[in-house]
């Protein structure tokens, strides 16, 4: 159990210290994961920066991904989901059209006019304040691997142990502070899991800056 996304946040960055030194690219996904990774990158004296991206949902089924995207253009697919859904390419491109616009939105709104720190080359070490079922961690991976990242490392203060183990085919390196068996929730995991809005994410990268 954590008192909030500082004390998560603080543990975590514990279990860390073998990457301080190194070229690692702290990227909070937000909004909450912000709010930990914001304590990871000052503990590891590593830049802050968010990792923004958009699961692509089969039209008709749109929890379940063929695909996701990031800043940048960057576009990752899986050809198995687009042949087992029978996706046309309009059908792809209506729904990468309409994640693009709403990505847009979210990175002007948390950027608030700051550059994205270059991946390329670098360790990106990507933070979120749990995993339930790991389908955004799985994406902000592959997004990562995808902005030229030549080491993905996923930390996580709490996430159970089937899903940690299904994200190592994504990650080069999965650390989580629990696993529960039975997660629960992970709002259960936090006496404060209070909302991190926009305008919060943008000023802890201001403060990280």
């Amino acid at each position: 159990m954590f008192a909030d996304r500082t004390d998560a946040g603080r543990r975590l960055a514990a279990r860390l210290q073998h990457l301080r030194g190194q070229d690692v690219v702290v990227l909070g996904l937000p909004r909450g994961g912000v709010a930990v990774a914001f304590e990871v990158a000052r503990e590891l004296g590593a830049p802050l920066d968010v990792i923004l991206v958009r699961k692509l949902g089969v039209p008709i089924q749109p929890e379940l991904g063929f695909g996701a995207i990031g800043e940048d253009g960057v576009r990752v697919i899986n050809p198995a989901i687009v042949d087992a859904a029978r996706l046309t390419a309009g059908d792809m491109e209506e729904v990468e059209e309409h994640e693009r616009e709403v990505l847009g939105r979210r990175a002007e709104q948390v950027r608030a006019g700051r550059p994205k720190l270059p991946l390329t080359g670098r360790t990106a070490l990507i933070v979120d304040d749990g995993i339930a079922t790991g389908s955004t961690a799985r994406a902000a991976c592959q997004v990562a691997r995808a902005q030229g990242a030549s080491r993905v490392v996923l930390a996580v203060p709490v996430c159970p142990p089937e899903a940690a183990e299904q994200l190592r085919a994504d990650a080069d390196e999965v650390i989580c502070t629990e696993t529960p068996g039975d997660l629960g929730g992970i709002s259960q995991w936090y006496h404060d899991f209070r909302q991190v809005d926009d305008e919060e994410v943008a000023d802890l990268l201001r403060s990280a800056g």
